[in-house]
């Protein structure tokens, strides 16, 4: 093969001056004295020249060498240096007589003849250092150094371009397919069939995403050779630019990362790999597809030095050792990868799916045996194993799709990028507590206390709505000095101890704390339940045990009970009872706010009311943990009075910007809107269903909280919880996700992400319609 098809300097012959012919060389051109010796090279000639108190390097470039590449050099470690003024670059030196702002960059090269041709010589300073390293003995710190220099470098060359940079080199990764030609000067069979495995993974995982990789000018070969390092194996110099072109961004982390982990295998082989991408990462941050095909190219940069060097070594038998002397060390780097396998890499480097492919019956035994019985058992008779999510929809680990009508978690979609980046770039910044001041948290406490009533002008921050629900009766309990408290008959308010007891759908069968009493929701549907005399009863309970009431608790969409919309004079005198039984009200947001209603951001603005508490989570962050506490200053102050409050997480910066970005995002949106619009067509279309299927008794709902309670029969109106099991399952099978809800579990819970279109709701309708036509 003719490689100067490709690169005519790696077929051409190297400069061979002697150090004498070089001392004269570096005088006649530079006026630079002292004795040369020799720092070898590839492809040119490089020369440390000492004497008269003065040190300097000077480069004898490749006959075949361009002027144009050269020129490229020395703009890009200029302009590299303009804009990171810390980077360790070797600069040229402005030949004799030239003036390099009038001259531009052929004024830091000087030519001259030579028997075996023409040759350009350019003189740097020395950078401090050393140009050996082992790389097996980088320390820790030197890897993530290393990975963060070539970060800095590339981030410095973003705006440089340069007509010479659009070439073709095959030390270049973007050309390993070239390579193929090479193979036959592999002389073992093993290691040509090695190098062949390579590139056949090179074309089928690497080459089809390689057009949308970012793109840039790039140093293209930032390896030992090519660094000077001090003692601990930190790069102090950045010597070379020779193997510079406009390729992927990411293949200069390639190139550190086959130097670095050379000589390493196993285990210690991903640590390492990963210290050094962690260090590049903290200053670029790498896309999915980036990190998912790092693998694959050390592997066929490694590679291209076994090929390369073999075709080399054929073509210069006289310089064959000195070329083949790193060819073991690659030919170990690529069979550690293999060892490893490249679909591990990529999960490792976190560009990969986090699970191994491990079969899903094997993941469902894991899951029991590390996390126990306790844990709720997974949805749907045949679970699902979900990978990905994105707006309205989820993914499994085979790639169907299902819509989710089910998760009110992430209330402005799976994914949203606006908050997903939020919390990255927060996060790259930093994340601590609420003892030292931080604007973003004082931030979303105003703007929540800005959507609140008058006199709610307190937030307290912490992880979840359990917790969040936790706290507000720790405030009523001590404000009121009471120890009752009442929730409807199957609410549910929180996991921890104190609000399990206000959970009734997670009681066990039998057992009813005795300080808590329940009441029975109105139930449009049967007629049943219609005033306050089963919560007035609640209270008169309450007192004959002894106990004053603490707090009334309640979820303004009744999701547990089965999605029941008030009416707003019903709650009014429910709370003007509460109030005089010396209770406090609860407004449970976990699950009715941020829009879902459709009227109100907050589902107890739609009774005309002003709670003592308001309790926030799930929805808050998208899915990021966070939650609170929004209640009026008299209330803690009293609690104050015994006690603080403080959680290490709660109200963490990076919570706090995931939860303004939600905000941002509803607002931006008009997400209230859509659930109210799109809530309203939903309900249309399942309500239509009704004169179909005889076995849907009631179909009601407020925004996008919407139920659709099966019956044997609309006379009677009994509950059907085995047909709304059964539905359940056969809508999961047709790739539609809802849950049941109700004290008989006899209601579909449909509540989705508030980015549900019309088009979503129509597909859920028709979906339902063909389960319950054919529900087999």
């Amino acid at each position: 093969m003719d490689l100067s098809a490709f690169d005519e300097v790696l077929s051409a012959q190297p400069p061979r001056f002697t150090p004498a012919e070089a001392s004269r060389i570096a005088e006649v051109t530079f006026g630079v004295g002292g004795d040369a010796r020799s720092l070898g090279s590839e492809r040119d000639q490089t020369f440390l020249l000492e004497g008269g108190g003065q040190v300097s390097i000077m480069k004898v470039s490749n006959s075949a060498e361009s002027p144009e590449m050269l020129d490229m050099e020395a703009l890009a470690a200029i302009h590299a240096l303009a804009v990171d003024a810390s980077l360790p670059i070797a600069l040229p030196l402005v030949a004799p007589g030239a003036d390099a702002d009038a001259v531009g960059a052929a004024a830091f090269r000087v030519h001259i003849e030579a028997e075996d041709g023409s040759h350009f010589v350019r003189m740097y300073d020395v950078l401090p250092g050393t140009a050996s390293v082992e790389e097996s003995s980088l320390s820790d710190a030197a890897l993530r150094y290393w990975g963060e220099t070539v970060a800095r470098l590339g981030k410095a060359l973003r705006g440089f371009h340069h007509a010479a940079a659009d070439r073709v080199m095959l030390w270049d990764v973007q050309h390993a397919p070239l390579l193929r030609a090479l193979i036959p000067s592999i002389e073992e069979q093993r290691t040509r069939d090695m190098v062949a495995r390579v590139l056949d993974r090179f074309d089928e995982v690497v080459a089809p995403v390689w057009p949308s990789l970012r793109a840039q000018v790039l140093h293209g070969d930032l390896v030992n050779d090519n660094v000077l390092v001090d003692g601990d194996g930190f790069i102090r110099g950045i010597i070379d630019f020779g193997d510079m072109s406009h390729t992927a961004l990411v293949t200069d982390l390639v190139s550190v990362l086959g130097s670095a982990l050379s000589n390493r295998s196993g285990p210690e082989l991903i640590r390492a790999a990963r210290i050094v991408v962690d260090g590049f990462q903290g200053v670029v941050p790498l896309e999915a597809d980036e990190l998912r095909v790092l693998g694959e190219l050390v592997a066929a940069r490694t590679c291209a030095n076994i090929a390369i060097s073999s075709w080399r070594a054929a073509r210069h038998e006289e310089e064959a050792e000195l070329t083949m002397e790193d060819v073991p060390k690659a030919l170990g780097l690529v069979e550690n990868l293999e060892a490893i396998g490249y679909d591990e890499m990529a999960r490792q480097f976190g560009g990969g799916p986090p699970s191994r492919g491990v079969a899903f019956e094997d993941l469902r035994s894991r899951r029991q045996a590390a996390l126990g019985s306790a844990l709720a058992p997974l949805s749907y008779d045949k679970p699902l194993h979900i990978v990905r999510g994105d707006g309205p929809w989820l993914f499994d680990a085979d790639g169907a799709r299902y819509l989710d009508a089910y998760n009110n978690v992430p209330v402005v979609g799976h994914c949203h990028p606006r908050v997903t980046e939020a919390i990255v770039r927060q996060a790259r910044t930093l994340n601590t507590n609420t003892r030292y001041l931080h604007e973003t948290v004082v931030e979303l406490a105003e703007r929540l206390i800005a959507t609140m009533p008058d006199g709610l002008d307190t937030v307290i921050f912490v992880n979840s709505g359990s917790e969040a629900n936790d706290l507000a009766w720790r405030l009523a309990t001590t404000a009121t000095g009471n120890s009752g408290g009442v929730c409807t008959d199957f609410g549910y308010h929180g996991v921890s101890e104190a609000v399990i007891a206000l959970s009734p759908e997670s009681w066990p069968s039998g057992r009813k704390p005795e300080h808590i009493e329940t009441f029975p929701p109105p139930d449009a549907c049967r007629g049943e339940h219609m005033d306050a005399a089963g919560f007035t009863a609640a209270l008169e309970r309450l007192a004959a045990g002894g106990r004053g009431l603490a707090a009334t608790y309640l979820d303004g969409i009744l999701t547990s009970d089965g999605i029941l919309d008030l009416e707003p004079a019903f709650v009014q005198d429910i709370l003007r009872r509460t109030r005089e039984a010396g209770g406090l009200w609860v407004a449970d947001e976990v699950q009715g706010g941020y829009g879902r209603t459709g009227d109100a951001l907050w589902s107890f603005e739609r009774f005309g009311i002003v709670p003592d508490f308001v309790t926030l989570g799930k929805p808050m962050g998208n899915g990021h943990p966070v939650a609170a506490v929004i209640t009026r200053s008299d209330i803690v102050d009293r609690f104050a009075e015994t006690a603080d409050y403080f959680s290490t997480f709660g109200g963490n910066p990076v919570a706090a910007a995931a939860a303004l970005a939600v905000l941002d995002v509803v607002e931006d949106e008009r997400i209230m809107q859509n659930a109210a619009a799109v809530g309203s067509t939903l309900r249309e279309g399942l309500r239509a269903l009704m004169d179909a299927h005889p076995s849907i008794g009631d179909v009601r709902g407020m925004g996008l909280a919407d139920a659709v309670e099966f019956v044997t029969d609309r006379e009677s109106r009994e509950r059907n919880p085995t047909l709304a099991e059964r539905v359940v399952n056969g809508l999961r099978e047709r790739g539609v996700l809802v849950g049941t809800t109700g004290a008989q579990g006899n209601t579909l819970k449909i509540r989705p992400p508030l980015v549900f279109g019309s088009a979503e709701a129509d597909l859920l309708v028709r979906t339902l319609d063909a389960v319950l036509t054919d529900p087999s």
